[in-house]
């Protein structure tokens, strides 16, 4: 077996891990970066999910770095492609218009940018990326990571990664069982994390739904339908406990109050169409004649699956509800194609015509990986609870961390889960990431660098968020590296406060925000 020695290794490619790489690399250090797939980026690239961001974004409220990746891609846009003039002038220039987002675009060119990004480091050496490489092993000796095993999917051979200090930036926290760390999935018990919207009892498996996403755009007077899915008839006909009808209707849930709310695919009485939720390219933004439609993500509540969990099960398991997951996002193309209502009483839109070629051009068309909202969680030194940020709980505004390393903002938003409990939908407010999140309970050399920070299943809807991911990710890459300049443990800055304070400013000379200025709550 081949051995590589650096100082940081990241394993997996998420969108926290490339936040990582850069600190890591921009201090200096070496860094060895594996992802299975063939995109980095995670929920941005492979798994499809335009940016769930607050309302402060264009102004505040996150790390430089991050502002960075956001201008790039807008400066993608205004260097290659034709846009109008008027959009072209936009400082806020949000490509598809989508109203999730103020930066709806195309995954392909969030991966691009991140090229462009981590490029330096990788020519001059502090960077080595290895994508279609997946985790099999860890070694560990006492309380330290001393190697993880990755496989090369296409060379099949096994290299052994030695590092000082391990991130673990894949997307269900795949090392951190792999390494023996110790970690909570699903719910925990509210007796012990004392949170009002916990559980009873503990359930690893009532983990929030995943969705398997993909891009169509809509060519009126074509047929683009798809072959019938092996389990349509399942999914056409299948109405969830809790549910306001069938799962594939227009009628869905509204998370804050559970109640039925009906929204149609290109008009609706809340102005909100699903057309342009999530749409990534709209054709008015573009000169005349440069598309032919426009272009959206279908990441809506009819294709979230929660039949089943695919962490922390077995292989075969996992396998199985990923498929189930992809059938029901072909399922839901394909309704949309043959029985969808129409306004105009017809039914179905065969000039829906899927764009695999939007997420790399899968055999199914949909995303190569299916979007990941929970993680493993490391038990940590400290964990972020309901009661520090919730807005019902603290009226007069959220937990102040003296340790913070970075700052979110998002509702504190849980899909609905496996094992039947629905939507948990709560004003939150802004908040800060702790240093104490992000250390193990015992292993001194392994951090987060993504949802899998010391978090709980309630908190984790406000922390799962890509600002957040790469708000955790850039202070795990900053906290190895500074780690190995002073000879440190990660525990021992958080436990020193002179180490802490010198480390805080270190985060801020690189442009990442520990605090908020007084805000409301989301």
């Amino acid at each position: 077996m081949d051995v590589v020695r650096t100082d940081v290794a990241i394993i997996g490619g998420g969108l926290g891990a490339v936040a990582a790489a850069l600190a890591a690399a921009r201090m200096g250090r070496r860094v060895v970066l594996t992802e299975e797939t063939r995109w980095l980026g995670g929920q941005l690239t492979n798994q499809a999910v335009p940016p769930d961001e607050h309302p402060w974004i264009e102004d505040f409220g996150a790390n430089r770095s991050y502002r960075a990746l956001r201008e790039g891609i807008r400066q993608y846009y205004r260097r290659n492609m034709p846009l109008t003039a008027q959009a072209r002038s936009l400082s806020t220039l949000n490509p598809g218009n989508g109203w999730v987002s103020r930066l709806c675009h195309d995954p392909r060119i969030a991966v691009a940018v991140l090229h462009e990004m981590i490029v330096p480091y990788r020519l001059n050496g502090n960077l080595t990326a290895l994508r279609f490489h997946r985790p099999i092993s860890a070694w560990t000796q006492g309380d330290r990571v001393t190697g993880v095993v990755v496989r090369g999917l296409e060379s099949g051979r096994d290299l052994l990664v030695e590092a000082d200090l391990f991130v673990d930036a894949t997307p269900h926290g795949e090392l951190l069982a792999l390494a023996g760390v110790e970690h909570v999935l699903g719910q925990e018990p509210r007796a012990e994390t004392g949170e009002p919207h916990a559980a009873e009892a503990a359930n690893p498996r009532a983990q929030q739904a995943i969705t398997v996403c993909f891009a169509m755009e809509h060519l009126p007077g074509e047929d683009h339908t798809i072959d019938k899915p092996r389990r349509y008839d399942f999914w056409r006909d299948h109405a969830p406990p809790g549910w306001p009808g069938r799962l594939l209707d227009w009628t869905t849930v509204r998370p804050e109050t559970r109640e039925p709310l009906t929204r149609g695919l290109f008009a609706s009485d809340d102005g909100r169409p699903w057309w342009t939720f999530r749409r990534i390219l709209d054709k008015s933004v573009f000169e005349d004649g440069f598309a032919r439609s426009d272009v959206t993500i279908v990441n809506w509540p009819q294709n979230d699956y929660w039949l089943g969990p695919v962490c922390g099960v077995d292989v075969s398991e996992a396998a199985r509800n990923e498929d189930a997951a992809r059938q029901l996002s072909l399922s839901l193309l394909y309704w949309l194609q043959t029985e969808a209502p129409r306004p105009d009483g017809g039914i179905g839109y065969r000039g829906m015509r899927l764009r695999g070629d939007v997420v790399g051009g899968t055999p199914d068309g949909l995303a190569p990986a299916p979007y990941i909202r929970e993680s493993r969680r490391i038990r940590a030194e400290f964990t972020v609870l309901e009661q520090h940020i919730a807005h019902p709980l603290r009226p007069d505004g959220p937990a102040i961390f003296d340790d913070s390393v970075g700052i979110g903002c998002y509702r504190i938003d849980l899909h609905p889960r496996v094992g039947g409990e629905g939507y948990l939908d709560l004003g939150c407010w802004p908040f800060q990431i702790p240093l104490g999140s992000l250390l193990p309970v015992r292993v001194e050399n392994l951090l987060p660098g993504g949802k899998n920070l010391g978090t709980t299943h309630i908190t984790n809807g406000a922390f799962r968020v890509h600002p957040v991911e790469w708000g955790v990710g850039e202070a795990a890459g900053l906290l190895a590296a500074f780690c190995i300049e002073r000879r440190v443990p990660p525990r021992g800055v958080r436990a020193r406060r002179s180490l802490l304070e010198e480390f805080q400013a270190l985060l801020l000379r690189q442009g990442v925000e520990l605090s908020w200025p007084k805000l409301s709550p989301l």
